[in-house]
C-alpha cells in the first residue's frame, strides 16, 4: 500500500459521466490511519447492465472499495456517483444495493423463504406482494421447493443461492458480490460461476464482484479492474487483459507467465526488437521506448510450441534445455533453461510434448505478437 499524506496532487481525469453510467467513483481516497492510503486516487465507472470484477490479492485496496460503494465505509475524499446521484454520505439502506457476503449472513431461526423476504419486510412490502417477489426470487435461483427449510439444512451452494435471491428480491440497481463463492469446493465454484453469469444477464443486473481468483475473474465478467497498492493497474475485458497486460505486475498476477529482462533495441518489420542477457534477439509487440532502455517480455507458457515443420511461420525461434517435465492430463509443463540462464516454462499438448524429456535439447518457437513488451 501507498504511504503518504493526504494533500490533494495532480489526478487522473475522472471517467465522463453518460446515461450508460451506473456507477461512478471520482477522485476517492481512503486512509484510516491518516497515513496510508489503501485506495489512491480511484477514478472508475460501472456501465449499466454490466459485469465488473475487482480482482487483486490482499491489501490491493479491492474490497475497501467495494464496501465504500456499498455504503458501509465512506470515502476520506472524493465522490461516488449511483447513476449520477452522489451517495457517499447515504446509509447503506438508502442506496438501492444488494449485497452478497462472503459468508452469506442468512438468518439461522429463519426459513429461507423469511430470509429472502427479509428486505422486502423491511421496505414495508408484506403480504400476498412479499410471497409472490419472494417465490420468483427462489426460483430465478432454482430453489423453488426450499421455501420452508432452515439454512442450516441447506449445502453451501444453495446457501450462496438463497444469498443471491435474497439481494435480487427487491429489485435493487446494482448488485455487489464480496468473494461470494470463497468458501466451496472447486467443482461446485465453477458451476456456480456458470449461473451466477447466467443469472446476472437474463436479468440484465449490474453486478460489482470481488475477487482474488484470476480464473474465477476471467471465466465471469465483462470487464475486470485489476487492483494493487490502493490502485486501478489495468482496465480491460477479459481477452485484453490476459493477451495485452499494461504492466509488469499484471502480467504476473494474470495467468501464468515467463518474465524475461532485456534491452529494446529498436523496430523490425513492423515489431519491437529485444537482445536478452546473453545477446539472442526476440521481436514482440507493445509500447514502443527508447534504444538501449531496459524492457521485460511476457509470454505465456500455452504460446510456446517445439519446433515443427511450421517452424519457418514463426518470428521467435529459442534454444532451450528441459529441465523437468509434468504430466497433467491433457497438457505437459515443461520447465527450461534458456538464453543463458534464464528460466521458462512451456505449456504443450500432450501428444506434443511426450518426447522432450530431462536433459533433451530442444528448439521452441513463437510468433511475435506471442511477445509483449512491458516497461514497468
Amino acid at each position: 500500500m501507498n504511504t503518504m499524506t493526504l494533500e490533494r496532487r495532480r489526478l487522473d481525469e475522472a471517467p465522463p459521466l453518460t446515461p450508460e453510467t451506473m456507477v461512478a467513483f471520482e477522485r476517492v481516497q481512503k486512509t484510516y490511519d491518516g497515513r496510508t492510503l489503501v485506495v489512491e486516487d480511484l477514478n472508475l465507472s460501472v456501465r449499466r447492465g454490466e459485469f465488473l470484477t475487482m480482482l487483486g490479492p490482499s491489501g490491493s485496496g479491492k474490497t475497501t472499495t467495494l464496501m465504500m460503494l456499498g455504503g458501509f465505509e465512506q470515502p476520506t475524499s472524493g465522490r461516488i456517483l449511483l447513476e449520477g446521484q452522489a451517495v457517499e454520505r447515504l446509509p447503506p439502506e438508502r442506496r438501492d444495493i444488494g449485497f452478497v457476503f462472503q459468508n452469506y449472513a442468512l438468518f439461522p431461526h429463519m426459513t429461507v423463504a423469511e430470509n429472502v423476504g427479509f428486505p422486502l419486510r423491511y421496505r414495508g412490502v408484506r403480504g400476498a406482494e412479499a410471497a409472490r417477489r419472494t417465490a420468483e426470487a427462489l426460483a430465478m435461483v432454482k430453489l423453488g421447493g426450499f421455501g420452508e427449510r432452515r439454512p442450516a439444512q441447506l449445502s453451501g451452494g444453495q446457501q450462496q443461492r438463497v444469498a443471491l435471491a435474497r439481494a435480487m428480491v427487491f429489485n435493487p440497481k446494482l448488485i455487489l458480490m464480496d468473494e461470494p463463492l470463497g468458501a466451496l469446493d472447486k467443482q461446485l465454484r465453477e458451476h456456480m460461476q456458470v449461473e451466477i453469469r447466467k443469472i446476472q444477464q437474463s436479468l440484465g443486473i449490474t453486478m460489482v464482484y470481488v475477487t482474488h481468483d484470476q480464473l474465477e475473474a476471467l471465466t465471469m465478467s465483462d470487464r475486470i479492474a485489476v487492483f494493487h497498492e490502493g490502485r486501478i493497474q489495468q482496465l480491460s475485458d477479459p481477452v485484453t487483459l490476459y493477451d495485452q497486460p499494461e504492466n509488469r505486475f499484471v502480467a504476473g498476477f494474470i495467468g501464468d507467465n515467463n518474465t524475461l529482462s532485456g534491452e529494446f533495441l529498436g523496430t523490425e518489420n513492423g515489431f519491437g526488437v529485444v537482445r536478452l542477457a546473453d545477446g539472442s534477439r526476440l521481436f514482440a509487440t507493445g509500447a514502443a521506448t527508447g534504444h538501449g532502455a531496459g524492457v521485460t517480455v511476457s509470454l505465456r507458457p500455452e504460446r510456446l510450441s517445439l519446433g515443427s515443420g511450421d517452424l519457418q511461420e514463426m518470428d521467435n525461434r529459442i534454444a532451450a534445455r528441459v529441465l523437468d517435465r509434468t504430466f497433467l492430463g491433457d497438457r505437459v509443463r515443461l520447465s527450461l533453461e534458456a538464453f543463458g540462464d534464464a528460466a521458462l516454462v512451456a505449456s504443450l499438448p500432450a501428444a506434443a510434448g511426450a518426447a522432450a524429456m530431462p536433459g533433451d535439447t530442444v528448439t521452441l518457437c513463437c510468433r511475435a505478437t506471442d511477445c509483449r513488451m512491458l516497461t514497468r
